[in-house]
């Protein structure tokens, strides 16, 4: 009998101040200490210890009572329960780094045999699955493999085969699972080297390390054990338990990988670039020696099997239906299901949305360097593969990402990315048809389907999988060839302010010319970009992907810009010097075709269903936020280089012929004096905003140690991080303002921008407040253009006017941004010293 099954787990969600609360602590305690000695220490489940640190009985006890336990905590693993079905794809651990080693091993204190063979069972779900129930005990069920299960096989050939294969592997590790490591030993040899590998897995241990545990252990354990004595022949034997990857040699200039048609040429066919590395003694022999090297390896790591796991276990696969048989339905935003872009594909896909088990994606990427060395320029760009269907809890935890590949360094592969995205664009296309999938909890084989429904990157990485262009004239991809912007003539970049088109078309803001750009507004807010518009933007036109094309066509480019560039300079001299654009007083602009900004035709758009996704690629408030905070804290405390507030951006002012009262006054020694603008705020000011945030203490985790980055000698802020940012944005900064705020509109900015990301950023979300939360920031930029520069608009700024229609159709905004992703990758750096 399972014990979680008759024990009363409901105390765990009620009030810490309640009776029920308190006796159901005391009846946790007692059933984890029913076989341990009163004195000794276990895990703390607490919500501040997260079952990482050991603790006493009366420590635990004291946690429990005064912060909470850890809500998802109903199986009690690491305090002596097991499961009926183990967890394998997605075990509650709060992250690779920090698992302990006692972790790992605390289930089998009690002496009873290991779950190497629920991990079997997981591992090879169809192949074991099929012979469930045959019998009950390891021998018959063997015997029964080896001699009867193959004739039952009613499959085609091919699918036999690999069924087959798998049973015959299945068969050896079962085998391998029962024999003792040495006599009156709990480990077989399969379960100890699966432990050691995980711990060298978790720990970041070198082969080289591994394999002299290996032989110390071989050498100190008896000669029954026979423990592999090199980490190759340790790898051979484990080998099958995991998921293998694919290596794809790519075109050193990112044109094309060797795959398909073009898996045994030796060069590029675009470029003409040699497949394989250059060796100085091969230089001169006619038949190169050895064996070669490719240039430029793509590991991929197919798809298809991975989302088959998912359902090789009942608990997992129960899981992947939790978004349509557990989900609260209140109509408010807990999970992207309650997005109108989920609920928008499911009526256009009745098919798909019929079966809850089919899988809905995210597609997360970022460059990153591995190695930590600031020194070394280098960027690895993951791809990761998000499964939309867990719950909360479960489905952003690193655990449950889905690597799909690595693009190799040094440089990022920019636009050419699509290169590298076509084996999983080629597995996606084969998903949304459909694949055979044994499902554990059902016992029998389904049809099961899968699709992508956006991406998640930081703004520079959208333009690389969109396409459009995330710099200049129309950097915005949802306002589109409707971007309102200007350059700045001394500033030197685009300025991206007309925020009143948002606003009711009879507001008194529309009307006010110099507060503003120098013009009325008559226009009304644009409507995000469609995917029309995009396909007919790309009607005709032809892209080469690749770093450098052939020769040939490179003169041919060249010669047509030069042709190009003579024509734009004749049409400019006979330009007459009154067509210059008066409503704004700047110089002239050279009107842009909004065509150039998209640079390549998607390969998502190879994707059937890609064209009717409401929402395609988000937009990264992580990224957002930190740009926002950085862009008031550099302005606020006027830091070098870095402030939006500096004598080009007072000239721009003199250009636009707008705010007269802080056009830069000129010297008889043609010396410039910036007069105090609303924002401009006095030494005193400053040394009391920093010595706030220098002195602040935080809660334990709420925050990392911001006051490091506080330089009270020049009275700066350097070295935030994205998560600091945050912070500083959320609560920090509107308190610390309090006593110092240069202007009361400066002050009241703040306050409301800290309100409106909070809002943003919350878990459940009220619909009916979104309509309120656009409002209240389409005002707020209108307030910060009546008060700050035009330098102060970068396309950030800009951004946050489409953050409320973002939530309404993806859902809470903590499934689309890049916080889980970045931490993830920066686990990867840790782990890079384990070859």
């Amino acid at each position: 009998m399972c014990l979680h099954r008759v024990m009363d787990r409901s105390w765990m969600k009620k009030s810490r101040r309640e009776t029920s609360y308190e006796d159901g602590v005391e009846e946790f305690l007692n059933f984890a200490y029913q076989d341990l000695p009163p004195d000794s220490e276990i895990l703390c489940p607490c919500k501040k210890c997260k079952n990482r640190i050991n603790q006493t009985r009366d420590e635990v006890k004291t946690h429990l009572r005064c912060d909470g336990i850890l809500q998802g905590y109903t199986s009690w693993v690491h305090h002596g329960e097991n499961y009926e079905r183990p967890t394998i794809a997605f075990d509650d651990v709060p992250n690779m780094t920090t698992l302990s080693a006692t972790g790992i091993v605390q289930g089998h204190r009690d002496g009873g045999s290991d779950s190497i063979e629920e991990l079997l069972h997981a591992a090879f779900g169809r192949a074991a699955g099929m012979l469930e129930g045959e019998a009950d005990d390891f021998q018959a069920r063997f015997a029964c493999m080896e001699h009867n299960a193959l004739e039952d096989i009613n499959v085609n050939s091919s699918e036999g085969d690999d069924l087959r294969r798998d049973h015959n592997i299945y068969a050896r590790f079962l085998k391998d699972a029962h024999v003792r490591l040495y006599p009156d030993c709990k480990y077989s040899r399969l379960s100890f080297l699966v432990h050691l590998y995980h711990l060298k897995c978790l720990h970041g241990w070198s082969q080289e390390s591994f394999a002299s545990l290996l032989g110390l252990l071989s050498a100190v354990l008896p000669r029954e054990a026979n423990l592999p004595k090199t980490y190759y022949e340790a790898k051979k034997i484990i080998r099958g338990l995991g998921l293998d990857y694919v290596k794809i040699h790519a075109c050193p200039k990112d044109c094309m990988l060797f795959r398909g048609e073009h898996a045994k040429n030796d060069v590029c066919h675009v470029c003409g670039s040699s497949r394989w590395k250059v060796v100085k003694e091969n230089l001169s022999s006619a038949k190169p020696k050895g064996k070669r090297k490719p240039t430029k390896v793509l590991r991929y790591f197919p798809l298809i099997p991975r989302i088959q796991r998912l359902f090789s276990t009942t608990k997992t696969s129960d899981d992947m239906r939790w978004h349509e048989e557990a989900r609260t339905k209140d109509g408010k935003l807990r999970h992207p299901a309650d997005g109108e872009a989920w609920k928008e594909f499911d009526d256009r896909h009745p098919e798909f949305a019929a079966d809850a088990r089919n899988v809905r994606l995210g597609l997360a990427s970022d460059g990153f360097n591995p190695f930590g060395n600031q020194n070394l320029k280098h960027s690895t760009w993951p791809v990761m593969l998000v499964p939309y269907n867990l719950p909360p809890w479960i489905c952003m935890k690193q655990t449950s990402f889905m690597f799909s590949m690595i693009i190799p360094g040094p440089d990022s592969p920019g636009n050419d990315i699509d290169v590298y995205l076509q084996p999983l664009i080629d597995e996606l296309i084969l998903l949304w048809d459909g694949v055979e999938t044994f499902d554990a909890s059902s016992k029998k084989e389904f049809h099961l389907k899968a699709a992508l429904l956006w991406t998640i990157n930081d703004f520079p990485a959208l333009g690389y999988l969109s396409g459009w262009s995330t710099g200049g004239t129309y950097a915005c991809p949802a306002c589109g060839p409707a971007t309102k912007s200007f350059r700045l003539k001394h500033g030197k970049k685009s300025c991206y302010m007309g925020h009143r088109r948002w606003l009711p078309e009879n507001h008194r803001y529309r009307r006010q010319r110099m507060q503003f750009d120098g013009s009325i507004e008559t226009e009304l807010a644009p409507k995000t970009m469609s995917v029309s518009t995009i396909l007919k933007m790309l009607e005709g036109r032809e892209f080469v992907l690749g770093k450098k094309v052939s020769i040939a066509k490179k003169d041919k480019k060249k010669s047509k810009n030069k042709e190009v560039a003579d024509e734009s300079a004749k049409k400019r001299k006979r330009k007459t010097k009154g067509q210059n654009n008066e409503s704004n007083g700047s110089v002239s602009q050279e009107v842009k075709n909004p065509k150039d900004w998209l640079k390549k035709r998607s390969v998502f758009f190879n994707l059937p269903y890609w064209e009717q996704n409401r929402l395609r690629h988000n937009l990264d408030v992580m990224h957002l936020e930190k740009n926002v905070s950085d862009n008031f804290i550099s302005t606020l405390l006027a830091i070098c280089h870095k402030t939006k507030d500096d004598l080009n951006a007072r000239l721009d002012l003199v250009e636009l012929r707008i705010r007269e009262d802080l056009h830069p006054v000129v010297h008889n020694d043609g010396k410039h004096t910036i007069p105090d603008a609303p924002f401009t705020m006095s030494r005193e000011k400053k040394e009391i905003l920093c010595s706030v945030i220098k002195n602040l203490r935080t809660p334990d985790g709420y925050a990392s140690n911001i006051s490091r980055c506080v330089n009270m000698k020049d009275f700066t802020l350097s070295g935030l991080k994205s998560h600091d940012n945050h912070v500083l944005l959320h609560d920090i900064l509107p308190v610390a303002l309090r006593s110092c705020y240069p202007s009361k509109d400066v002050m009241r900015i703040v306050v409301e921008l800290s309100n409106f990301f909070k809002m943003l950023c919350s878990k459940v979300i009220d619909v009916d407040e979104l309509v309120k939360l656009q409002e209240s920031i389409v005002m707020t930029l209108c307030d910060m253009e009546r008060t700050f520069l035009p330098s102060f608009f970068t396309v950030s700024v800009h951004l946050m006017v489409h953050l409320v229609d973002e939530v309404k159709h993806g859902g809470p905004v903590q499934y689309r941004w890049m916080y889980p992703m970045e931490r993830y990758e920066t686990s990867f750096s840790l782990h890079c010293c384990c070859q």
